[in-house]
Protein backbone atom coordinates (compact mmCIF):
# COMPACT_ATOMS: atom_id res chain seq x y z
CA UNK A 1 0.00 0.00 0.00
CA UNK A 2 3.07 2.52 0.97
CA UNK A 3 4.72 1.48 -2.28
CA UNK A 4 1.65 1.89 -4.13
CA UNK A 5 1.22 5.41 -2.85
CA UNK A 6 4.77 6.69 -3.59
CA UNK A 7 4.63 5.49 -6.94
CA UNK A 8 1.54 7.50 -7.37
CA UNK A 9 3.24 10.67 -5.74
CA UNK A 10 6.22 10.18 -7.76
CA UNK A 11 3.83 10.34 -10.89
CA UNK A 12 1.75 13.04 -9.80
CA UNK A 13 5.03 15.53 -9.22
CA UNK A 14 7.28 14.43 -11.94
CA UNK A 15 3.87 15.28 -14.50
CA UNK A 16 3.49 18.62 -12.80
CA UNK A 17 7.44 19.46 -12.53
CA UNK A 18 7.42 18.39 -16.50
CA UNK A 19 4.30 19.76 -17.51
CA UNK A 20 5.45 23.61 -15.86
CA UNK A 21 8.97 22.67 -16.25
CA UNK A 22 8.27 22.45 -20.18
CA UNK A 23 5.59 25.27 -20.41
CA UNK A 24 7.51 27.96 -18.38
CA UNK A 25 11.37 26.92 -20.44
CA UNK A 26 8.58 27.75 -23.41
CA UNK A 27 7.28 30.91 -22.42
CA UNK A 28 10.75 32.21 -20.99
CA UNK A 29 12.26 30.74 -23.97
CA UNK A 30 9.56 32.69 -26.47
CA UNK A 31 9.93 35.79 -24.06
CA UNK A 32 13.45 35.97 -23.80
CA UNK A 33 14.13 35.21 -27.90
CA UNK A 34 13.39 38.20 -29.33
CA UNK A 35 15.72 40.46 -26.81
CA UNK A 36 18.54 37.82 -27.26
CA UNK A 37 18.40 38.15 -31.11
CA UNK A 38 17.85 42.29 -31.16
CA UNK A 39 22.08 41.93 -29.38
CA UNK A 40 24.43 42.83 -31.64
CA UNK A 41 24.77 40.08 -34.38
CA UNK A 42 21.09 39.29 -34.20
CA UNK A 43 19.88 35.60 -34.58
CA UNK A 44 23.34 33.98 -36.13
CA UNK A 45 25.53 34.85 -33.34
CA UNK A 46 22.94 33.39 -31.13
CA UNK A 47 22.86 30.29 -33.45
CA UNK A 48 26.39 29.73 -33.10
CA UNK A 49 27.19 30.38 -29.58
CA UNK A 50 24.05 28.02 -28.29
CA UNK A 51 25.97 25.50 -31.06
CA UNK A 52 29.00 25.79 -29.20
CA UNK A 53 27.20 25.82 -26.15
CA UNK A 54 26.05 22.30 -27.38
CA UNK A 55 29.08 21.15 -28.42
CA UNK A 56 30.91 22.15 -25.21
CA UNK A 57 28.03 20.18 -22.91
CA UNK A 58 28.31 16.84 -24.85
CA UNK A 59 31.99 16.80 -24.47
CA UNK A 60 31.62 17.53 -20.69
CA UNK A 61 28.89 14.55 -20.85
CA UNK A 62 30.82 12.08 -22.49
CA UNK A 63 33.93 13.07 -20.86
CA UNK A 64 35.60 10.34 -18.76
CA UNK A 65 36.53 13.11 -16.09
CA UNK A 66 33.03 12.55 -14.81
CA UNK A 67 32.61 8.95 -15.16
CA UNK A 68 32.00 7.40 -11.86
CA UNK A 69 35.41 5.78 -9.98
CA UNK A 70 33.84 2.65 -9.26
CA UNK A 71 30.55 0.98 -7.46
CA UNK A 72 30.86 2.48 -4.17
CA UNK A 73 31.80 5.96 -5.54
CA UNK A 74 27.88 7.09 -5.72
CA UNK A 75 27.92 7.73 -2.02
CA UNK A 76 30.91 10.15 -1.43
CA UNK A 77 30.60 13.87 -2.19
CA UNK A 78 33.02 13.67 -5.05
CA UNK A 79 30.89 10.80 -6.74
CA UNK A 80 27.81 13.02 -6.48
CA UNK A 81 29.41 16.19 -7.39
CA UNK A 82 30.52 14.27 -10.63
CA UNK A 83 27.11 13.29 -11.30
CA UNK A 84 25.83 16.73 -11.02
CA UNK A 85 28.11 17.77 -13.02
CA UNK A 86 27.55 15.36 -15.95
CA UNK A 87 23.80 16.50 -15.12
CA UNK A 88 24.76 19.81 -15.81
CA UNK A 89 26.68 19.15 -18.95
CA UNK A 90 23.53 17.11 -20.54
CA UNK A 91 21.28 20.22 -20.04
CA UNK A 92 23.81 22.20 -21.46
CA UNK A 93 23.68 19.81 -24.26
CA UNK A 94 19.82 19.55 -24.78
CA UNK A 95 18.45 23.11 -23.51
CA UNK A 96 19.24 24.97 -26.81
CA UNK A 97 17.85 22.80 -28.93
CA UNK A 98 14.59 23.23 -26.64
CA UNK A 99 14.84 27.08 -26.98
CA UNK A 100 15.06 27.32 -30.55
CA UNK A 101 12.45 25.14 -31.38
CA UNK A 102 10.63 26.68 -29.17
CA UNK A 103 10.83 29.57 -31.26
CA UNK A 104 9.00 27.97 -34.53
CA UNK A 105 5.36 28.10 -34.94
CA UNK A 106 3.55 25.94 -32.65
CA UNK A 107 1.25 22.56 -34.57
CA UNK A 108 -1.94 23.17 -34.58
CA UNK A 109 -2.36 26.94 -33.55
CA UNK A 110 -3.27 29.65 -36.21
CA UNK A 111 -0.19 32.46 -36.59
CA UNK A 112 -2.19 35.32 -35.11
CA UNK A 113 -2.37 33.42 -31.66
CA UNK A 114 0.66 35.11 -29.51
CA UNK A 115 1.51 31.62 -27.71
CA UNK A 116 1.69 30.11 -31.31
CA UNK A 117 2.98 32.60 -33.76
CA UNK A 118 6.48 32.57 -35.31
CA UNK A 119 9.44 34.37 -33.47
CA UNK A 120 11.21 36.17 -36.15
CA UNK A 121 14.75 35.23 -36.13
CA UNK A 122 14.46 32.07 -35.12
CA UNK A 123 14.83 30.45 -38.60
CA UNK A 124 18.36 32.14 -39.04
CA UNK A 125 19.57 31.10 -35.46
CA UNK A 126 18.53 27.79 -36.29
CA UNK A 127 20.23 27.40 -39.16
CA UNK A 128 23.61 28.69 -37.67
CA UNK A 129 22.78 26.30 -35.37
CA UNK A 130 22.56 23.25 -36.95
CA UNK A 131 25.79 24.62 -39.49
CA UNK A 132 27.78 25.50 -36.72
CA UNK A 133 27.04 21.99 -34.41
CA UNK A 134 27.82 19.92 -37.63
CA UNK A 135 30.88 21.51 -38.73
CA UNK A 136 32.73 22.11 -35.43
CA UNK A 137 31.67 18.58 -34.52
CA UNK A 138 33.14 17.13 -37.52
CA UNK A 139 36.27 19.07 -37.08
CA UNK A 140 36.38 18.29 -33.53
CA UNK A 141 35.63 14.63 -34.30
CA UNK A 142 38.84 14.36 -36.95
CA UNK A 143 41.23 16.00 -34.34
CA UNK A 144 40.18 13.47 -31.89
CA UNK A 145 40.94 10.85 -34.63
CA UNK A 146 43.66 11.73 -35.71
CA UNK A 147 44.94 12.42 -32.22
CA UNK A 148 44.05 8.66 -31.36
CA UNK A 149 45.85 7.51 -34.84
CA UNK A 150 48.98 9.20 -34.09
CA UNK A 151 49.23 7.54 -30.22
CA UNK A 152 48.40 4.28 -31.96
CA UNK A 153 51.14 4.75 -34.30
CA UNK A 154 53.60 5.62 -31.29
CA UNK A 155 52.42 2.75 -29.56
CA UNK A 156 53.22 0.65 -32.82
CA UNK A 157 56.07 1.56 -32.90
CA UNK A 158 57.26 1.24 -29.25
CA UNK A 159 55.87 -1.99 -29.84
CA UNK A 160 58.10 -2.89 -33.13
CA UNK A 161 61.52 -1.84 -31.51
CA UNK A 162 61.22 -3.18 -28.42
CA UNK A 163 60.69 -6.91 -30.52
CA UNK A 164 63.33 -6.03 -32.36
CA UNK A 165 65.50 -5.69 -29.11
CA UNK A 166 63.76 -9.13 -28.29
CA UNK A 167 61.97 -8.14 -25.53
CA UNK A 168 58.40 -7.57 -26.98
CA UNK A 169 54.80 -8.67 -25.58
CA UNK A 170 54.62 -12.49 -26.16
CA UNK A 171 58.52 -13.33 -25.22
CA UNK A 172 58.51 -15.40 -21.82
CA UNK A 173 61.25 -13.84 -19.14
CA UNK A 174 63.29 -17.25 -20.32
CA UNK A 175 63.47 -16.36 -24.01
CA UNK A 176 64.27 -13.00 -23.21
CA UNK A 177 67.32 -13.58 -20.96
CA UNK A 178 70.84 -14.26 -22.16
Amino acid sequence: MRDGAAIALFVVVAGVVVFYGFGGARWAAREGAPALYGLPGGAWSVGGVLGLVTLLGWSGALSERFASRGAGDSGTASGMLRGVVRGVCCFAAVAPVFFLISGLQGKNCRSYEPDCSYVPGTGPALLVYVGCVAVVGWLTYRRRRAVLEERRARERERLRKLRKKGKGKGKSRAVRRP
